[in-house]
């Protein structure tokens, strides 16, 4: 019965992948498209579906592989928050991630300009460095969290694959809010971290120190979205203020737990903010 165990495996990859992010790269690469001027372009089809299930896999993937440890410490995983694999799952994990990816890369290689395929190049290399030996960036206070800033670059290479220049006020301002996303999530795991002998910058900051660190880089994305969309900018403000706000007066793991389902929903409800504006403005021929 081949197809009753390929469901279950495709199910599972699904899960590793953590779809309730693919936000941060499928929307993203949206709103590159949408930023180089256009409500759709089939030429960014294949983009968009690999910062799917494909990409996502990949960084995910990679990460459940060499945190198995961490993870087994993790009450958080095993749920819709991330998974939680055995030993036994790696060499189907690997072959996933190269069943998934490879297509893409080769189709890439054969159709994008050199500046869009060195983008990709940085975005790649830099999520799977941010989980393997021996750089493991997540292992080390100040590059976990700086490195994030990679989650913007679709609105980099998603310009340069459609043949614009980037929109660099808008891609600035969305690597300074990565960084400080990352470091904000990284607040509920401080315990489990610190058993691992692991050192985020949240283990090293502390939950407050961590945030004022997004308060910070919070404020730097506001004044980037500013200059590109104001209104986009009033929402991150409002919300990066509600949830900096609320570690602060309760610094705690169990605080930024709490409020990380409201941090999951930030990329969503500032994302459409900027996308409903987007695609009126290209439907009414407003935006170039």
């Amino acid at each position: 019965m081949p197809q009753a165990s390929f469901v279950p495996a495709v199910r599972r990859a699904v899960h590793i992948s953590r779809p309730v992010l693919w936000i941060n790269a499928f929307g993203t690469g949206m709103l590159g498209m949408w930023l180089a001027g256009s409500l759709w372009r089939w030429e960014a089809l294949p983009l968009l579906l690999w910062l799917t299930l494909p990409f996502n896999l990949l960084i995910y993937g990679v990460n459940d592989v060499f945190d198995q440890d961490t993870d087994a410490l993790n009450p958080r995983k095993g749920s819709l928050e991330g998974a939680r694999i055995d030993s036994g799952e790696v060499r189907t994990i690997w072959a996933w991630v190269l069943a998934t990816n490879v297509p893409f890369v080769i189709w890439f290689a054969l159709t994008l300009p050199p500046a869009a395929l060195a983008w990709i190049a940085v975005y790649v290399l830099v999520f799977v460095f941010y989980s393997t030996p021996p750089l493991r960036f997540k292992a080390r206070p100040w590059l976990d969290s700086l490195s994030n800033a990679a989650y913007a670059l679709p609105l980099v290479f998603m310009a340069y694959a459609l043949d614009r220049l980037p929109v660099w006020p808008a891609a600035v301002g969305l690597m300074a809010w990565s960084v400080a996303k990352h470091a904000f999530d990284a607040v509920q795991d401080i315990e489990e971290d610190r058993a691992a002998a692991i050192t985020t910058t949240a283990v090293r900051l502390g939950p407050r120190g961590t945030g004022i660190w997004c308060g910070g880089w919070w404020a730097l994305s506001t004044v980037c979205f500013a200059l590109a969309n104001v209104p986009v900018a009033v929402v991150n403000a409002l919300i990066a203020g509600g949830l900096v706000g609320s570690l602060l007066r309760d610094p705690r793991p169990a605080t930024g737990h709490r409020l990380y389902r409201y941090s999951i929903a930030f990329p969503y409800v500032a994302g459409a903010v900027a996308g409903v504006q987007l695609t009126v403005a290209l439907f009414f021929g407003v935006y170039p």
